[in-house]
Protein backbone atom coordinates (compact mmCIF):
# COMPACT_ATOMS: atom_id res chain seq x y z
CA UNK A 1 0.00 0.00 0.00
CA UNK A 2 1.47 3.13 -0.93
CA UNK A 3 0.47 6.41 0.50
CA UNK A 4 -0.91 8.08 -3.03
CA UNK A 5 -3.90 5.75 -3.18
CA UNK A 6 -7.12 5.54 -2.52
CA UNK A 7 -6.58 2.92 0.34
CA UNK A 8 -4.48 4.85 1.64
CA UNK A 9 -6.11 8.01 1.87
CA UNK A 10 -9.67 7.08 2.75
CA UNK A 11 -9.62 3.60 4.31
CA UNK A 12 -6.26 3.22 6.53
CA UNK A 13 -5.03 6.82 7.54
CA UNK A 14 -8.53 8.21 8.66
CA UNK A 15 -9.12 5.07 10.82
CA UNK A 16 -5.35 5.21 12.10
CA UNK A 17 -5.98 8.98 12.70
CA UNK A 18 -9.52 8.69 14.26
CA UNK A 19 -7.88 5.59 16.81
CA UNK A 20 -4.84 7.97 17.27
CA UNK A 21 -7.31 11.31 18.43
CA UNK A 22 -9.29 9.01 20.91
CA UNK A 23 -6.28 7.10 22.62
CA UNK A 24 -5.03 8.56 25.74
CA UNK A 25 -1.64 10.40 25.09
CA UNK A 26 0.59 7.56 27.48
CA UNK A 27 -0.87 4.71 24.47
CA UNK A 28 -0.63 6.37 21.37
CA UNK A 29 3.35 5.00 21.10
CA UNK A 30 1.34 1.57 20.70
CA UNK A 31 -1.51 3.23 18.41
CA UNK A 32 1.52 4.13 16.04
CA UNK A 33 3.28 0.92 16.39
CA UNK A 34 0.31 -1.57 15.78
CA UNK A 35 -0.85 0.89 13.29
CA UNK A 36 2.57 0.34 11.42
CA UNK A 37 2.56 -3.16 11.61
CA UNK A 38 -0.72 -3.25 10.34
CA UNK A 39 0.01 -1.08 7.01
CA UNK A 40 3.55 -3.44 6.67
CA UNK A 41 0.91 -6.45 6.37
CA UNK A 42 -1.33 -5.14 3.97
CA UNK A 43 1.96 -5.39 1.78
CA UNK A 44 3.92 -7.84 3.09
CA UNK A 45 2.12 -9.87 5.18
CA UNK A 46 4.68 -12.39 5.31
CA UNK A 47 8.15 -10.65 5.61
CA UNK A 48 6.74 -8.61 8.60
CA UNK A 49 8.16 -11.80 10.94
CA UNK A 50 11.92 -11.19 9.44
CA UNK A 51 11.24 -7.45 10.34
CA UNK A 52 10.02 -8.45 13.96
CA UNK A 53 12.79 -10.63 13.77
CA UNK A 54 15.24 -8.58 13.06
CA UNK A 55 14.10 -5.74 15.78
CA UNK A 56 14.36 -8.83 18.49
CA UNK A 57 17.97 -8.77 17.40
CA UNK A 58 19.31 -5.74 17.10
CA UNK A 59 17.38 -4.55 20.56
CA UNK A 60 19.28 -7.37 22.48
CA UNK A 61 22.28 -7.08 20.89
CA UNK A 62 22.28 -3.29 21.47
CA UNK A 63 21.21 -3.73 24.90
CA UNK A 64 24.41 -6.20 25.68
CA UNK A 65 26.82 -3.90 24.35
CA UNK A 66 25.40 -0.92 26.43
CA UNK A 67 25.29 -2.97 29.75
CA UNK A 68 28.90 -3.92 29.08
CA UNK A 69 29.78 -0.12 28.19
CA UNK A 70 27.63 0.48 32.19
CA UNK A 71 30.51 -1.90 33.29
CA UNK A 72 33.39 -0.44 31.85
CA UNK A 73 32.92 3.14 33.12
CA UNK A 74 32.24 1.90 36.97
CA UNK A 75 35.72 0.49 36.15
CA UNK A 76 35.15 -2.76 35.97
CA UNK A 77 36.68 -4.98 33.08
CA UNK A 78 37.25 -3.68 29.63
CA UNK A 79 34.95 -5.09 27.21
CA UNK A 80 36.18 -3.77 24.30
CA UNK A 81 36.10 -6.39 22.37
CA UNK A 82 32.92 -8.20 23.50
CA UNK A 83 31.19 -4.86 22.19
CA UNK A 84 33.27 -5.48 18.86
CA UNK A 85 32.08 -8.82 17.98
CA UNK A 86 28.50 -7.61 18.71
CA UNK A 87 28.37 -4.81 16.82
CA UNK A 88 29.99 -7.45 13.68
CA UNK A 89 27.20 -10.11 15.08
CA UNK A 90 24.78 -7.31 14.27
CA UNK A 91 25.86 -6.53 10.85
CA UNK A 92 26.59 -10.27 10.06
CA UNK A 93 23.08 -10.48 10.56
CA UNK A 94 21.46 -7.20 9.08
CA UNK A 95 23.54 -7.31 6.10
CA UNK A 96 23.47 -10.85 5.57
CA UNK A 97 19.65 -10.73 5.83
CA UNK A 98 20.04 -7.85 3.12
CA UNK A 99 22.47 -9.83 1.14
CA UNK A 100 19.73 -13.07 1.01
CA UNK A 101 16.99 -11.11 0.00
CA UNK A 102 18.55 -8.62 -2.20
CA UNK A 103 21.68 -9.78 -3.45
CA UNK A 104 21.99 -13.70 -3.67
CA UNK A 105 20.47 -13.92 -6.84
CA UNK A 106 22.98 -11.46 -8.17
CA UNK A 107 25.90 -12.44 -6.97
CA UNK A 108 25.28 -16.44 -8.23
CA UNK A 109 25.05 -14.76 -11.85
CA UNK A 110 28.45 -12.99 -11.18
CA UNK A 111 30.08 -16.24 -10.17
CA UNK A 112 28.43 -18.68 -12.89
CA UNK A 113 29.23 -15.74 -15.50
CA UNK A 114 32.80 -15.17 -14.55
CA UNK A 115 32.93 -19.58 -14.24
CA UNK A 116 31.01 -20.00 -18.08
CA UNK A 117 29.04 -22.64 -16.14
CA UNK A 118 26.42 -22.51 -13.45
CA UNK A 119 28.54 -23.22 -10.28
CA UNK A 120 25.62 -21.67 -8.24
CA UNK A 121 21.78 -21.87 -8.26
CA UNK A 122 20.31 -18.38 -9.14
CA UNK A 123 17.51 -18.65 -6.38
CA UNK A 124 14.72 -15.61 -7.01
CA UNK A 125 13.59 -14.16 -3.78
CA UNK A 126 10.81 -11.29 -3.58
CA UNK A 127 12.33 -8.36 -1.93
CA UNK A 128 11.37 -7.38 1.40
CA UNK A 129 9.43 -3.78 0.96
CA UNK A 130 11.55 -1.02 3.15
CA UNK A 131 14.31 -3.30 3.74
CA UNK A 132 17.11 -1.46 2.42
CA UNK A 133 16.27 1.38 4.64
CA UNK A 134 15.51 -0.29 7.75
CA UNK A 135 18.36 -2.11 8.30
CA UNK A 136 20.07 0.90 7.66
CA UNK A 137 18.09 2.42 10.40
CA UNK A 138 18.98 -0.46 12.85
CA UNK A 139 22.77 -0.36 12.07
CA UNK A 140 22.51 3.00 13.09
CA UNK A 141 21.07 2.70 16.50
CA UNK A 142 23.42 -0.47 17.05
CA UNK A 143 26.88 1.76 16.01
CA UNK A 144 25.43 4.56 18.11
CA UNK A 145 24.89 2.59 21.31
CA UNK A 146 28.53 1.57 20.50
CA UNK A 147 29.89 4.81 20.29
CA UNK A 148 28.16 5.75 23.59
CA UNK A 149 26.28 8.39 21.55
CA UNK A 150 22.71 7.29 23.60
CA UNK A 151 21.79 5.26 26.09
CA UNK A 152 19.68 1.92 24.74
CA UNK A 153 15.95 2.29 25.02
CA UNK A 154 15.14 -0.14 28.20
CA UNK A 155 11.38 -0.26 26.15
CA UNK A 156 11.71 -2.43 23.22
CA UNK A 157 8.14 -1.33 22.22
CA UNK A 158 10.36 2.36 21.40
CA UNK A 159 12.53 0.90 19.79
CA UNK A 160 10.01 -1.66 17.03
CA UNK A 161 7.88 1.93 16.74
CA UNK A 162 10.97 3.86 15.48
CA UNK A 163 12.06 1.46 13.39
CA UNK A 164 8.44 0.11 11.86
CA UNK A 165 6.70 3.69 12.12
CA UNK A 166 4.78 3.64 8.68
CA UNK A 167 5.45 7.36 7.20
CA UNK A 168 8.96 6.27 6.56
CA UNK A 169 9.14 2.76 7.09
CA UNK A 170 9.06 1.59 3.26
CA UNK A 171 10.75 4.64 1.42
CA UNK A 172 13.11 6.60 3.88
CA UNK A 173 14.33 9.37 5.05
CA UNK A 174 16.69 7.16 6.66
CA UNK A 175 15.89 8.65 10.96
CA UNK A 176 18.67 8.04 13.00
CA UNK A 177 17.13 7.26 16.24
CA UNK A 178 18.70 10.51 18.29
CA UNK A 179 15.96 12.09 15.87
CA UNK A 180 13.10 10.87 17.17
CA UNK A 181 14.14 9.62 20.31
CA UNK A 182 12.65 12.83 22.46
CA UNK A 183 9.32 12.84 20.22
CA UNK A 184 8.52 9.22 21.87
CA UNK A 185 7.83 10.85 25.37
CA UNK A 186 5.32 14.06 24.26
CA UNK A 187 2.68 12.40 22.29
CA UNK A 188 0.34 15.27 22.31
CA UNK A 189 -1.80 16.66 19.20
CA UNK A 190 -0.56 20.37 18.16
CA UNK A 191 -3.32 21.70 16.07
CA UNK A 192 -0.20 23.89 14.47
CA UNK A 193 1.82 20.79 13.62
CA UNK A 194 -1.26 18.82 12.55
CA UNK A 195 -2.12 21.68 9.94
CA UNK A 196 1.48 22.17 8.56
CA UNK A 197 1.61 18.57 8.59
CA UNK A 198 -1.39 17.97 6.33
CA UNK A 199 0.18 21.26 4.12
CA UNK A 200 3.13 19.07 3.44
CA UNK A 201 1.72 15.71 2.95
CA UNK A 202 -0.88 17.39 0.35
CA UNK A 203 2.26 18.93 -1.28
CA UNK A 204 3.85 15.63 -1.58
CA UNK A 205 0.90 13.80 -2.80
CA UNK A 206 0.55 16.58 -5.39
CA UNK A 207 3.87 16.32 -7.17
CA UNK A 208 3.53 12.74 -6.59
CA UNK A 209 0.38 12.17 -8.92
CA UNK A 210 0.18 15.53 -10.78
CA UNK A 211 3.77 15.45 -11.94
CA UNK A 212 5.44 12.19 -11.64
CA UNK A 213 3.01 10.11 -12.66
CA UNK A 214 1.73 12.39 -15.31
CA UNK A 215 5.80 13.04 -16.62
CA UNK A 216 6.04 9.32 -16.90
CA UNK A 217 4.54 8.68 -20.06
CA UNK A 218 7.36 10.14 -21.95
CA UNK A 219 9.70 7.77 -20.97
CA UNK A 220 7.40 5.14 -21.79
CA UNK A 221 6.42 6.35 -24.86
CA UNK A 222 10.16 6.42 -25.92
CA UNK A 223 10.75 3.41 -24.67
CA UNK A 224 7.76 1.74 -26.73
CA UNK A 225 9.25 2.87 -29.44
CA UNK A 226 12.62 0.68 -29.44
CA UNK A 227 16.36 2.38 -28.89
CA UNK A 228 16.21 1.91 -33.04
CA UNK A 229 13.42 3.79 -33.17
CA UNK A 230 14.26 6.95 -31.99
CA UNK A 231 16.78 9.70 -32.67
CA UNK A 232 19.36 11.08 -30.45
CA UNK A 233 16.85 14.46 -29.19
CA UNK A 234 14.23 12.25 -28.47
CA UNK A 235 17.21 10.20 -26.20
CA UNK A 236 17.87 13.17 -24.46
CA UNK A 237 14.14 14.23 -24.06
CA UNK A 238 12.93 10.91 -22.80
CA UNK A 239 15.95 11.39 -20.10
CA UNK A 240 14.89 13.93 -18.68
CA UNK A 241 11.14 13.02 -18.64
CA UNK A 242 12.71 10.29 -16.16
CA UNK A 243 15.06 12.77 -14.16
CA UNK A 244 11.58 14.90 -13.53
CA UNK A 245 9.72 11.39 -13.16
CA UNK A 246 12.05 9.75 -10.48
CA UNK A 247 12.75 13.67 -8.40
CA UNK A 248 9.19 14.29 -7.93
CA UNK A 249 8.40 10.71 -7.06
CA UNK A 250 10.69 10.02 -4.41
CA UNK A 251 10.19 13.87 -3.49
CA UNK A 252 6.59 13.54 -2.94
CA UNK A 253 7.00 10.40 -0.97
CA UNK A 254 9.68 12.27 1.16
CA UNK A 255 7.34 15.30 2.02
CA UNK A 256 4.51 12.92 2.25
CA UNK A 257 6.67 11.03 5.14
CA UNK A 258 7.68 14.16 6.49
CA UNK A 259 4.01 15.46 7.00
CA UNK A 260 2.75 12.19 8.26
CA UNK A 261 5.62 12.34 11.06
CA UNK A 262 4.40 16.38 11.61
CA UNK A 263 0.89 14.69 12.21
CA UNK A 264 1.79 12.55 14.42
CA UNK A 265 4.73 14.83 16.51
CA UNK A 266 7.60 13.68 14.61
CA UNK A 267 10.28 16.09 13.14
CA UNK A 268 11.48 13.55 10.17
CA UNK A 269 14.90 15.15 8.17
CA UNK A 270 14.64 16.98 4.68
CA UNK A 271 15.88 14.56 2.42
CA UNK A 272 15.66 16.80 -0.77
CA UNK A 273 17.01 20.37 -1.34
CA UNK A 274 16.24 21.48 -4.84
CA UNK A 275 18.82 18.83 -6.13
CA UNK A 276 18.35 20.14 -9.97
CA UNK A 277 19.60 23.51 -8.88
CA UNK A 278 22.73 22.32 -8.25
CA UNK A 279 26.13 23.75 -10.39
CA UNK A 280 27.81 20.71 -9.92
CA UNK A 281 27.79 17.07 -9.21
CA UNK A 282 29.21 17.58 -6.02
CA UNK A 283 26.57 20.11 -4.88
CA UNK A 284 23.94 17.75 -6.40
CA UNK A 285 24.83 15.02 -3.77
CA UNK A 286 24.71 17.42 -1.30
CA UNK A 287 21.14 18.41 -1.97
CA UNK A 288 19.58 14.51 -3.19
CA UNK A 289 18.23 11.67 -1.02
CA UNK A 290 20.32 13.52 1.93
CA UNK A 291 19.44 11.14 4.39
CA UNK A 292 21.27 8.29 2.73
CA UNK A 293 24.01 10.26 1.81
CA UNK A 294 24.60 11.30 5.70
CA UNK A 295 24.41 7.43 6.43
CA UNK A 296 27.40 6.52 4.01
CA UNK A 297 29.58 8.98 4.95
CA UNK A 298 28.87 9.12 8.88
CA UNK A 299 28.62 5.10 8.84
CA UNK A 300 31.51 4.55 5.95
CA UNK A 301 33.53 6.86 5.32
CA UNK A 302 34.25 8.80 7.87
CA UNK A 303 35.31 5.35 10.01
CA UNK A 304 37.23 4.94 6.90
CA UNK A 305 39.50 7.91 7.55
CA UNK A 306 37.74 10.38 5.11
CA UNK A 307 39.82 12.97 3.60
CA UNK A 308 42.16 13.26 6.92
CA UNK A 309 44.31 10.58 5.21
CA UNK A 310 45.70 11.99 2.09
CA UNK A 311 44.95 12.17 -1.38
CA UNK A 312 45.04 8.71 -2.06
CA UNK A 313 43.15 7.15 0.80
CA UNK A 314 40.54 9.77 -0.14
CA UNK A 315 39.99 8.69 -3.48
CA UNK A 316 39.73 4.98 -2.05
CA UNK A 317 37.35 5.54 0.68
CA UNK A 318 35.20 7.65 -1.75
CA UNK A 319 35.26 4.23 -4.49
CA UNK A 320 34.02 2.52 -1.51
CA UNK A 321 31.44 4.95 -0.43
CA UNK A 322 30.22 5.28 -4.02
CA UNK A 323 30.36 1.22 -5.05
CA UNK A 324 28.64 0.43 -2.30
CA UNK A 325 25.58 3.43 -2.72
CA UNK A 326 25.16 1.87 -6.35
CA UNK A 327 25.17 -1.61 -4.96
CA UNK A 328 22.52 -0.19 -2.06
CA UNK A 329 20.33 0.95 -5.09
CA UNK A 330 19.40 -2.76 -6.63
CA UNK A 331 21.59 -5.95 -7.51
CA UNK A 332 22.04 -5.18 -10.78
CA UNK A 333 25.24 -3.64 -12.48
CA UNK A 334 23.92 -0.60 -13.90
CA UNK A 335 23.26 0.83 -10.13
CA UNK A 336 27.34 0.20 -9.81
CA UNK A 337 28.17 1.69 -12.97
CA UNK A 338 25.54 4.72 -11.87
CA UNK A 339 27.71 4.86 -8.91
CA UNK A 340 31.06 4.86 -10.28
CA UNK A 341 29.92 6.98 -12.54
CA UNK A 342 29.13 9.56 -9.69
CA UNK A 343 32.65 8.50 -8.22
CA UNK A 344 34.59 9.71 -11.08
CA UNK A 345 32.56 12.99 -11.42
CA UNK A 346 33.24 13.38 -7.86
CA UNK A 347 37.36 13.05 -8.21
CA UNK A 348 37.45 15.31 -11.23
CA UNK A 349 35.62 17.59 -9.73
CA UNK A 350 37.14 17.63 -6.55
CA UNK A 351 41.20 17.41 -8.28
CA UNK A 352 40.40 19.70 -11.47
CA UNK A 353 37.44 21.73 -11.70
CA UNK A 354 35.34 22.25 -9.12
CA UNK A 355 36.25 25.90 -8.18
CA UNK A 356 35.80 26.75 -12.03
CA UNK A 357 32.02 25.60 -11.69
CA UNK A 358 31.91 27.87 -8.35
CA UNK A 359 33.15 30.68 -10.10
CA UNK A 360 30.66 30.14 -13.07
CA UNK A 361 27.13 29.30 -12.03
CA UNK A 362 25.92 29.22 -15.07
CA UNK A 363 28.75 27.13 -16.84
CA UNK A 364 28.10 24.54 -13.68
CA UNK A 365 23.78 24.68 -14.53
CA UNK A 366 25.17 23.91 -17.91
CA UNK A 367 27.06 21.18 -17.06
CA UNK A 368 24.50 19.35 -15.06
CA UNK A 369 21.76 19.61 -17.59
CA UNK A 370 23.58 16.86 -19.41
CA UNK A 371 25.16 15.04 -16.39
CA UNK A 372 21.71 14.96 -14.39
CA UNK A 373 19.59 12.87 -17.48
CA UNK A 374 22.74 10.88 -18.54
CA UNK A 375 22.99 10.05 -15.08
CA UNK A 376 19.52 8.77 -14.41
CA UNK A 377 19.72 7.31 -17.38
CA UNK A 378 22.56 4.76 -16.35
CA UNK A 379 20.30 4.26 -13.54
CA UNK A 380 17.39 3.68 -15.21
CA UNK A 381 17.99 0.68 -17.52
CA UNK A 382 19.13 -2.34 -15.63
CA UNK A 383 20.17 -4.11 -19.16
CA UNK A 384 23.80 -3.61 -19.66
CA UNK A 385 23.09 -4.20 -23.59
CA UNK A 386 19.95 -1.86 -23.90
CA UNK A 387 22.17 0.82 -21.43
CA UNK A 388 24.73 0.96 -24.31
CA UNK A 389 22.88 0.98 -27.04
CA UNK A 390 20.62 4.03 -25.46
CA UNK A 391 23.87 5.81 -24.64
CA UNK A 392 25.30 5.36 -27.93
CA UNK A 393 21.68 6.98 -29.24
CA UNK A 394 22.20 9.82 -26.37
CA UNK A 395 25.87 10.93 -28.01
CA UNK A 396 24.82 10.11 -31.94
CA UNK A 397 27.53 7.28 -32.59
CA UNK A 398 25.69 5.09 -35.19
CA UNK A 399 24.08 1.77 -34.07
CA UNK A 400 24.89 -1.60 -34.97
CA UNK A 401 22.87 -3.16 -37.84
CA UNK A 402 20.81 0.03 -37.86
CA UNK A 403 18.78 0.62 -41.51
CA UNK A 404 17.17 3.76 -40.35
CA UNK A 405 17.21 6.82 -38.59
CA UNK A 406 14.25 8.09 -36.76
CA UNK A 407 12.89 11.49 -38.97
CA UNK A 408 12.53 14.69 -36.95
CA UNK A 409 9.05 13.91 -37.01
CA UNK A 410 9.14 11.76 -34.70
CA UNK A 411 10.89 14.54 -31.82
CA UNK A 412 8.51 17.21 -32.62
CA UNK A 413 5.43 15.28 -32.56
CA UNK A 414 7.27 13.96 -28.80
CA UNK A 415 8.18 17.54 -27.99
CA UNK A 416 4.53 18.95 -28.75
CA UNK A 417 2.58 16.52 -26.88
CA UNK A 418 5.16 17.14 -23.86
CA UNK A 419 6.69 20.50 -23.65
CA UNK A 420 4.34 22.06 -21.39
CA UNK A 421 4.85 19.13 -18.59
CA UNK A 422 8.06 19.36 -19.19
CA UNK A 423 8.05 23.37 -18.64
CA UNK A 424 6.18 22.49 -15.56
CA UNK A 425 8.23 20.13 -14.02
CA UNK A 426 11.66 22.14 -14.76
CA UNK A 427 9.46 25.31 -12.85
CA UNK A 428 8.72 23.13 -9.88
CA UNK A 429 12.21 21.62 -9.85
CA UNK A 430 13.42 25.49 -9.20
CA UNK A 431 13.24 26.70 -5.94
CA UNK A 432 10.28 29.03 -6.40
CA UNK A 433 7.36 26.71 -5.59
CA UNK A 434 8.62 26.14 -2.06
CA UNK A 435 9.40 30.18 -1.80
CA UNK A 436 5.79 31.00 -2.42
CA UNK A 437 4.33 28.41 -0.36
CA UNK A 438 6.75 29.41 2.76
CA UNK A 439 5.19 32.77 1.87
CA UNK A 440 1.53 32.49 1.33
CA UNK A 441 0.64 28.84 3.30
CA UNK A 442 -1.43 30.55 5.74
CA UNK A 443 -3.93 32.64 2.87
CA UNK A 444 -7.02 31.33 2.12
CA UNK A 445 -5.97 31.39 -1.51
CA UNK A 446 -3.44 28.71 -0.65
CA UNK A 447 -5.57 26.92 1.20
CA UNK A 448 -8.07 26.65 -1.93
CA UNK A 449 -5.42 26.20 -4.12
CA UNK A 450 -3.88 22.80 -1.94
CA UNK A 451 -7.64 21.67 -1.67
CA UNK A 452 -7.92 21.78 -5.26
CA UNK A 453 -4.58 19.95 -5.74
CA UNK A 454 -5.71 17.55 -3.40
CA UNK A 455 -8.80 16.54 -5.08
CA UNK A 456 -7.32 16.72 -8.88
CA UNK A 457 -5.01 14.64 -7.47
CA UNK A 458 -7.67 12.02 -5.62
CA UNK A 459 -9.85 12.24 -9.05
CA UNK A 460 -6.28 11.13 -11.21
CA UNK A 461 -6.10 8.07 -8.99
CA UNK A 462 -9.48 7.33 -9.02
CA UNK A 463 -9.10 7.14 -12.83
CA UNK A 464 -6.74 4.07 -12.23
CA UNK A 465 -3.84 5.78 -13.97
CA UNK A 466 -0.18 4.05 -13.56
CA UNK A 467 0.90 4.78 -10.07
CA UNK A 468 4.11 3.15 -9.84
CA UNK A 469 6.79 3.97 -6.97
CA UNK A 470 10.41 3.94 -8.37
CA UNK A 471 12.16 3.24 -5.30
CA UNK A 472 9.90 0.48 -3.93
CA UNK A 473 12.00 -1.97 -6.02
CA UNK A 474 15.19 -0.61 -3.90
Amino acid sequence: MVFSSIEFLFRFLPVFLIIYAVTREEYRIYVILIGSLIFYSLGEPIYILLMLLSIVVNYYIAKRIYSYRKAEKRGRVDHTVSCKMLLAGSALYNFGMLFIFKYIGFFAETVNQIAKKDILPVVSLTLPLGISFYTFQMMSYVIDVYRKKYSVKRSIIKFATYVSMFPQLIAGPIVSYDEVRHNMKDRRLKPKAVENGVTIFILGLMYKVLLANSIASLWNDVHTMGVYGINMPMAWLASWGFSFQIYFDFWGYSLMAIGLGKILGFKFPVNFNEPYSATSATEFWRRWHITLGRWFREYIYIPLGGNRKGAVRLVINTFIVWFLTGLWHGASWNFIIWGLFFFVLLMLEKFIYLDRLKENRLAGHIYMLFIIPLSWTIFNITDIKELGLYLRKMFFIPLPNATKLAGASKFFTLFGKYWWLLLICALFATPLPMKLVKRYKDTLIFKIILLAGFWLSVYQLIQGLDNPFLYFRF
